[in-house]
């Protein structure tokens, strides 16, 4: 694990090391100190930790004090590698390799979109692992959209036959964006890998208390995928917030100041 200085208001850029000897992805993350509960974010399929509500999120544990910790998928943001070589299991990798090293007791793990299916299955890994020692817990999870399976539910299931057939001839397809960036590549790899960490469908035991967010007027990620994820959480302590007039990214004030009442209600 690296520091390097940063004369920015951020709090200070670190970089660690995570996978295999030899193909090692060079991962970008921003702690800053504080109380615990803490807050770890982890962003959105082809976003990075300096969106809008990792920053509120960044801002508010200033303010109360508290631990923060963000970081950037490899191919994302300010990490290493490139976009079009990331999976799932990589990026579930680096999530649980970032919350080992930077995190210490109870957190409320905050996760937006894709992050969502990264907080579920950090949760997971977390639980199975339970006999065994370590320096962060979770104290809840606050999941904004969140995209369990959006590989398979949300994007080859509804992938027209022409689509299916470049990303299994060609490898890839260049799937235009809705937000005005460039189109974005959605690999074979990407689907396939994918397939490895389904979670929809059986018991996912969270092992805390679980709130979520969910725009009604989300185009990417319908309210219906949250209402299912919802009969995956045993727990009693489950609450669903459906926004009538919600998009998908949850990022105006209002969105923000429940993303953050959310937090402060687990934290505390």
């Amino acid at each position: 694990m690296t520091q390097s200085s940063d004369s920015s208001a951020e709090a200070p850029l670190s970089f660690i090391d995570v996978g295999a000897t030899g193909a090692k992805r060079h991962i970008a993350v921003r702690k800053r100190a504080g109380a615990s509960p803490g807050v770890f974010w982890l962003g959105g399929f082809n976003s990075d930790m300096k969106g809008t509500k990792a920053q509120a999120l960044d801002e508010w544990a200033a303010e109360h004090g508290r631990a923060c910790v963000r970081f950037d998928y490899s191919g994302h943001g300010e990490s290493g590698g490139a976009f079009v070589d990331g999976t799932i299991g990589q990026w579930h990798e680096e999530s649980v390799a970032v919350f080992d090293a930077f995190c210490e007791g109870p957190q409320v793990v905050v996760g937006s979109s894709m992050g969502g299916w990264m907080a579920l299955l950090l949760a997971r890994a977390l639980t199975r692992r339970r006999e065994a020692a370590s320096r962060a817990t979770l104290a809840g999870l606050v999941l904004i959209a969140p995209a369990p399976d959006f590989t398979e539910d949300l994007m080859w299931r509804n992938f027209s036959p022409e689509i299916r057939d470049e990303i299994m001839t060609r490898g890839v397809w260049h799937r235009p964006s809705e937000y005005g960036d460039q189109a974005y590549p959605i690999t074979r790899n990407l689907i396939e890998e994918g397939r490895n960490h389904l979670l929809l469908g059986g018991t996912i035991d969270a092992g805390c208390p679980v709130r979520i967010l969910q725009g009604a007027q989300d185009p990417d990620v319908p309210w219906r995928h949250a209402f299912a994820l919802t009969h995956c959480l045993p727990s009693d302590d489950v609450v669903l917030t459906l926004v009538q007039d919600g998009d998908h990214r949850l990022s105006r004030p209002q969105d923000i100041a429940r993303m953050l009442g959310a937090v402060s209600e687990l934290a505390n």
